[in-house]
Protein backbone atom coordinates (compact mmCIF):
# COMPACT_ATOMS: atom_id res chain seq x y z
CA UNK A 1 0.00 0.00 0.00
CA UNK A 2 1.19 3.62 -0.11
CA UNK A 3 1.15 5.16 3.08
CA UNK A 4 0.40 9.15 3.14
CA UNK A 5 0.90 10.76 6.04
CA UNK A 6 -0.48 14.25 5.79
CA UNK A 7 0.01 17.21 8.39
CA UNK A 8 -0.60 20.89 8.17
CA UNK A 9 -4.25 21.58 8.69
CA UNK A 10 -5.70 24.05 11.43
CA UNK A 11 -8.27 26.36 11.95
CA UNK A 12 -7.38 30.15 10.55
CA UNK A 13 -9.02 33.36 9.99
CA UNK A 14 -10.06 34.57 6.68
CA UNK A 15 -7.12 35.88 4.52
CA UNK A 16 -4.87 33.47 6.73
CA UNK A 17 -2.32 31.01 5.43
CA UNK A 18 -1.77 27.47 5.54
CA UNK A 19 1.12 24.77 4.30
CA UNK A 20 -0.23 21.57 3.76
CA UNK A 21 1.83 18.24 3.66
CA UNK A 22 1.62 14.63 2.58
CA UNK A 23 4.29 12.35 2.95
CA UNK A 24 4.85 8.61 1.39
CA UNK A 25 7.28 7.30 4.08
CA UNK A 26 7.47 4.12 3.18
CA UNK A 27 8.04 4.20 -0.42
CA UNK A 28 11.76 4.50 -1.82
CA UNK A 29 12.42 7.15 -4.45
CA UNK A 30 12.31 5.01 -7.47
CA UNK A 31 8.87 4.33 -6.39
CA UNK A 32 7.51 7.51 -5.26
CA UNK A 33 8.34 9.07 -8.98
CA UNK A 34 6.06 6.88 -10.66
CA UNK A 35 3.00 8.86 -8.82
CA UNK A 36 1.54 11.90 -9.56
CA UNK A 37 0.15 13.09 -6.39
CA UNK A 38 -2.93 15.29 -6.11
CA UNK A 39 -5.14 17.43 -3.08
CA UNK A 40 -8.80 17.16 -3.10
CA UNK A 41 -11.17 18.26 -0.78
CA UNK A 42 -14.14 17.81 0.67
CA UNK A 43 -16.40 20.36 2.45
CA UNK A 44 -19.35 18.96 4.61
CA UNK A 45 -22.35 17.32 2.47
CA UNK A 46 -20.77 18.11 -0.28
CA UNK A 47 -18.32 15.68 -2.82
CA UNK A 48 -14.74 15.17 -2.82
CA UNK A 49 -13.30 17.78 -5.34
CA UNK A 50 -10.15 18.45 -6.82
CA UNK A 51 -7.92 21.26 -5.40
CA UNK A 52 -4.73 20.88 -7.39
CA UNK A 53 -2.31 18.04 -9.14
CA UNK A 54 1.35 17.79 -9.84
CA UNK A 55 2.56 14.96 -11.96
CA UNK A 56 5.94 12.91 -11.81
CA UNK A 57 7.42 15.07 -14.17
CA UNK A 58 6.32 18.70 -12.47
CA UNK A 59 3.23 19.88 -14.60
CA UNK A 60 0.48 21.64 -12.08
CA UNK A 61 -3.07 22.27 -12.66
CA UNK A 62 -6.06 23.51 -10.09
CA UNK A 63 -9.36 23.93 -9.62
CA UNK A 64 -9.85 27.29 -10.89
CA UNK A 65 -11.10 28.28 -7.34
CA UNK A 66 -8.00 28.13 -5.77
CA UNK A 67 -5.77 29.86 -8.78
CA UNK A 68 -3.42 32.22 -7.78
CA UNK A 69 -3.86 31.53 -3.73
CA UNK A 70 -2.96 27.75 -3.39
CA UNK A 71 0.35 26.59 -5.38
CA UNK A 72 1.04 22.65 -5.24
CA UNK A 73 4.77 21.66 -5.08
CA UNK A 74 6.48 18.21 -4.37
CA UNK A 75 10.02 17.55 -3.42
CA UNK A 76 10.95 14.00 -4.52
CA UNK A 77 13.94 13.79 -2.33
CA UNK A 78 11.43 13.74 0.40
CA UNK A 79 8.80 11.87 -0.88
CA UNK A 80 6.70 14.68 -0.19
CA UNK A 81 4.10 16.74 -1.55
CA UNK A 82 3.01 20.29 -0.40
CA UNK A 83 0.22 22.67 -0.96
CA UNK A 84 0.50 25.77 0.14
CA UNK A 85 -2.14 27.88 0.45
CA UNK A 86 -2.65 31.86 0.86
CA UNK A 87 -5.45 33.93 1.11
CA UNK A 88 -7.71 31.35 2.75
CA UNK A 89 -11.63 31.93 2.34
CA UNK A 90 -14.51 30.22 4.50
CA UNK A 91 -15.55 28.37 0.95
CA UNK A 92 -12.03 26.73 1.64
CA UNK A 93 -13.18 24.84 4.77
CA UNK A 94 -13.12 21.10 4.31
CA UNK A 95 -11.31 18.17 4.95
CA UNK A 96 -8.59 18.07 2.22
CA UNK A 97 -6.64 14.32 1.35
CA UNK A 98 -3.60 14.08 -0.28
CA UNK A 99 -3.71 11.38 -3.02
CA UNK A 100 -1.44 9.32 -4.58
CA UNK A 101 -1.88 8.13 -8.64
CA UNK A 102 0.37 5.65 -10.40
CA UNK A 103 1.42 7.42 -13.74
CA UNK A 104 1.18 3.53 -15.35
CA UNK A 105 -1.95 2.12 -13.69
CA UNK A 106 -3.83 4.78 -12.72
CA UNK A 107 -4.45 3.00 -8.76
CA UNK A 108 -5.19 5.46 -6.32
CA UNK A 109 -4.49 5.84 -2.85
CA UNK A 110 -5.76 8.12 -0.34
CA UNK A 111 -4.98 9.58 2.96
CA UNK A 112 -7.02 9.80 5.74
CA UNK A 113 -7.36 13.67 5.56
CA UNK A 114 -6.55 16.63 7.70
CA UNK A 115 -9.26 19.52 8.54
CA UNK A 116 -8.79 22.66 7.54
CA UNK A 117 -11.36 25.51 8.64
CA UNK A 118 -11.20 29.24 8.02
CA UNK A 119 -13.79 31.39 9.92
CA UNK A 120 -13.43 34.75 11.79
Amino acid sequence: QVNLVESGGGSVQPGGSLRLSCVAPRLIFSTYIQYSMAWYRQASGSEREMVATITNSGNTDYADSVKGRFTITRNNSRKTVYLQMNGLKPEDTAVYYCGAVHSATGSTTWGQGTQVSVSL
